[in-house]
């Protein structure tokens, strides 16, 4: 893969306005948001085996990550942040739209959870180093891969662990996830742009530049009588780990 230009500006502005005009929408689970909230239990339910593997805790505890710092990147209102406070953890979201944030503090006082929520690149935020962080369906939107994963990087202490999902670049995800699922609704249009969807070889070398070491890939598809789940099919989307190599 060829390398891109390093830019260190990560956010593209018609972005952060595109899912800005969705914050108040963005925890109605019947609205445009529907798919997030969907497809939320199958990435959250990858991060708990991913936290129990890594810190070796216990499968069977409620708060896996109690007294941890967690960071959400590209938080949208906060359906990560939101589950991953009640695993125990003390979370911060970022995200680049001020609607969101706005909206995601919002919930979260009105659930009781203390989370700290900023927007901004993530870069010139002030926030120090994390033992958990996440970035999902994020990376496929900024403008510069490099550097969002050098971002990252930086932002994850040295025993740390980040978890990305993205969709992959295949002519299955073009049929199925932009030119379908928008054309019927399911996701608002405009959300994609295929082109700038990241196959897991991709991403590995991106991470590996940024220093870090990419887990075993698992895919995120549907099928009928089951649903989304977690499997070994990468041609849509796909979720995986990250450490310091």
């Amino acid at each position: 893969m060829t390398k891109a230009n390093v830019t260190n500006v990560t956010i593209r502005p018609e972005e952060a306005e595109h899912f800005g005009t969705l914050a108040r929408e963005w925890w109605n689970a019947k609205g445009p948001m529907a798919s997030l909230h969907q497809v939320n239990p199958v990435r959250l339910a990858f991060i708990r085996e991913a936290v129990d593997v890594h810190w070796a805790g216990d499968i069977r505890a409620a708060k896996p990550i109690d007294g941890m710092s967690a960071l959400d990147v590209g938080c949208g209102a906060g359906l990560v942040c939101e589950p991953l406070a009640r695993l125990g953890a003390e979370v911060t979201g970022v995200d680049a739209s001020a609607e969101n944030v706005g909206v995601a503090s919002a919930h979260a006082e009105a659930a009781g959870l203390d989370i700290r929520y900023m927007t901004g690149e993530l870069a010139s935020l002030d926030i120090g180093r994390f033992d958990l962080v996440t970035s999902l369906e994020v990376v496929e939107h900024v403008a510069d891969k490099q550097a969002f994963l050098r971002d990252l990087a930086a932002k994850l202490k040295p025993e740390g662990l980040l978890v990305l999902s993205t969709p992959n670049r295949t002519a299955a995800s073009r049929l199925l996830l932009v030119e379908g699922a928008e054309r019927i609704g399911y996701v608002p249009r405009g959300t994609h742009d295929w082109h700038d969807f990241v196959t897991p070889d991709e991403l590995s070398e991106l991470l590996a530049d940024a220093g870090l070491a990419m887990g075993e890939p698992r895919g995120i598809t549907w099928r009928p009588g089951k649903g989304l789940h977690l499997s070994d099919d990468l041609s849509l989307n796909y979720i995986v780990t990250a450490r310091k190599a």
